[in-house]
């Protein structure tokens, strides 16, 4: 059986490299492989830590580049790919343009899709925008979906897909940050190099967002600024996202604390290491919020609300907003009161054991297997 794997930025690629691999593993599955390049650098950088080299390349990427370009370059590009390989199955990942584009692109060749991370809701169409969007689209497209959690099961019930089409699994990032984290590493960055990570407190930040560009993201950015000047034992890294608004924004408030490091993005490895040895985390992604946990870091999550409610059930994350005043608040009581602090760091991650790719590759041959059988009666 063909399955053709299809992703093109950065976190469906550390999500889907794992998977990728152990279907190329199995003796029973030809796997295809493509990727958009929605990003290119960041998207090869993790091909490269994986060792993956894709069959298909888009090679999408353009300056300044809008949604509707990528949606437009993405159904096109497709097109030929998904009739020159005709697969059993396209898997595509969580809630990008590259996932939404590539689930219409199979189904307008009547091609099976399978969705893996399926069933994130936050049921506000316009945050996180477009993904909000892009995964309930691609979960009405998908023939399988791969929920991570008991919770993203019952989303997908409640918009009336079957049952028998959803396979608990965990999240794939858990595999892949396992993988990762397992391997000895020094920092190569010279501002990471020279932190003293056993004497000093350090806080990694991330926020990107495009709902938090502007007002929101200053809020955000001035509570770190407090933080950094109040705690002489705190150092906050911040590796800074290519959007020229985030990183005016970043120079403009944070770039003048001497605790405060504005550092360019970061490869994956080198990211995952930077969690591990970090006291607590700051962020609006949503891959952090089931990473970090396994690591035992705290998060507080920088946005009004999140696709992924199981990590604030389990105490280990904690939704911040955007306000200043309540991230400000927050921080400072993880650093000064130990038992908050402990009780986020040693609970429980709701995303698994690792082993999501071995149960997405079970199902795959699983649910294929039986298709061929009836088609054949």
């Amino acid at each position: 059986m063909k399955i053709m794997t299809v992703f093109g930025t950065r976190p469906e690629a550390i999500k889907m490299a794992p998977l990728v691999k152990k279907l190329n593993e199995d003796p029973d599955i030809e796997s295809v492989l493509c990727v958009t390049a929605q990003h290119r650098q960041m998207l090869d950088q993790v091909l490269e830590l994986f060792e993956l080299t894709p069959d298909y390349d888009l090679n999408i990427m353009k300056p300044n580049q809008t949604i509707s370009m990528i949606t437009a370059n993405v159904l096109t590009g497709m097109e030929p790919v998904l009739q020159k390989e005709q697969p059993d199955m396209v898997l595509v990942h969580g809630d990008t343009s590259t996932t939404f584009v590539t689930a219409l692109a199979a189904f307008y060749q009547q091609i099976p899709v399978g969705h893996v991370e399926a069933g994130l809701r936050t049921y506000d169409k316009y945050s996180p925008f477009p993904e909000e969007i892009n995964r309930v689209l691609t979960g009405h497209i998908a023939e399988l979906h791969f929920a991570p959690t008991e919770r993203n099961r019952r989303n997908l019930l409640a918009e009336n897909i079957s049952d028998d089409h959803i396979v608990i699994t965990g999240n794939t990032v858990i595999d892949a940050l396992l993988q990762v984290a397992d391997k000895p590493y020094e920092f190569e960055d010279e501002t990471l190099r020279s932190l003293d990570f056993e004497h000093k407190r350090v806080i990694t930040v991330t926020c990107h967002r495009r709902e938090n560009l502007g007002e929101n993201m200053e809020h955000i950015f001035t509570a770190i600024r407090d933080i950094a000047a109040e705690f002489d034992d705190v150092e906050i890294v911040y590796p800074v996202h290519m959007n020229p608004k985030v990183r005016d924004t970043a120079g403009r408030i944070l770039g003048h604390s001497h605790n405060v490091h504005l550092i360019e993005p970061l490869q994956y490895q080198p990211f995952v290491n930077l969690m591990a040895r970090s006291y607590f985390i700051i962020t609006d992604s949503g891959g952090m919020q089931e990473e970090a946990p396994s690591l035992g870091k705290p998060v507080l999550v920088v946005r009004r609300e999140t696709e992924r409610p199981e990590a604030i059930e389990a105490g280990t994350v904690k939704l911040a907003g955007v306000e200043r005043d309540t991230i400000y608040a927050m921080a400072k009581e993880l650093l000064t009161d130990k038992a908050a602090y402990d009780t986020m760091a040693h609970a429980a991650n709701p995303y698994g054991d690792g082993k999501a790719c071995d149960r997405i590759v079970a199902a795959l041959k699983e649910q294929l297997s039986a298709a061929k059988s009836i088609a054949a009666r």
